[in-house]
């Protein structure tokens, strides 16, 4: 439930409320149209209360309409009101969106936990050969060829040629077989490119391996990227792009995670 839209049926409600100093009548029956909306509206705010907040204190929230009637005995400062609401549907929806993404994680892994094995077992044995440096995130690379100049930041825009392959070499993304390289933010794009970008120069090329938690974690990505997967690109840097030039670039593709 948006915030917005509780208050306004909450301030409509209050407004429109049957009462006589303070004290609140119950009627048997609605005999004109102020009688139906006002009545259609304390429905409605109480079908939301119920869908979204399960936990009120009913005394309390009777007790704050009636001060609210009233401006008497309040026991908040009324500046204080929207904040207070706006704060705990905030916490709600960061917990209800915490808790998806948990179920959405073990889902992932009752479907493709071998395949998470798999990719771990990959990176596992990959640290080990010649020449991959290994970061403190998990990030895998190896150096192909060094460039020269300043490393971009993650506020810089960039040109790169990529290649993008899974584990046993199935393409899912590649500007270079496309002929046409992509422009981006360096801080636009999933984890493992901000960091692995930021340690090349212009002119450099590296390959990157990067694990499922720098890349797309338990979500599928198109036909090809399925949870769990460990990204394997080829990039090189062809420029990071001058802070006049920011407004000519274009972006494509999809693997480095717009």
């Amino acid at each position: 439930m948006k915030i917005t839209k509780f208050l306004i049926a909450t301030v409509v409600g209050i407004s429109v409320v049957s009462c006589s100093k303070g004290q609140f009548k119950t009627k048997s029956s609605l005999t004109n149209e102020v009688d139906s909306i006002s009545y259609a509206i304390g429905l409605d705010m109480a079908s939301k209360i119920k869908a979204n907040f399960e936990e009120m204190d009913h005394d309390l929230f009777v007790q704050g309409f009636r001060n609210g009637i009233d401006s008497t005995n309040l026991l908040l400062d009324t500046k204080e009101v929207n904040t207070i609401i706006r704060t705990y549907f905030q916490k709600k929806n960061e917990e209800r969106m915490k808790k998806m993404q948990e179920e959405q994680v073990k889902k992932a892994e009752q479907e493709f936990g071998e395949y998470k094995k798999e990719n771990e077992k990959f990176l596992e044995e990959n640290k080990t050969k010649d020449g991959v440096v290994t970061t403190d995130s998990g990030l895998q690379y190896v150096v192909l060829k060094e460039g020269n100049g300043e490393n971009p930041k993650a506020t810089s825009r960039v040109k790169v040629h990529y290649h993008g392959t899974l584990i046993d070499g199935t393409v899912f993304d590649s500007s270079v077989e496309r002929n046409d390289p992509a422009t981006f933010g360096v801080g636009q794009v999933i984890k493992g490119w901000t960091e692995g970008l930021q340690l090349m120069k212009p002119g450099a090329k590296y390959k990157f391996f990067i694990p499922e938690n720098l890349a797309y974690g338990s979500q599928q990505r198109g036909q090809h990227i399925k949870p769990f997967s460990t990204l394997v690109f080829e990039v090189e840097l062809l420029e990071v792009i001058p802070q006049e030039n920011l407004g000519d670039g274009h972006s494509k593709g999809d693997g480095h995670g717009h």
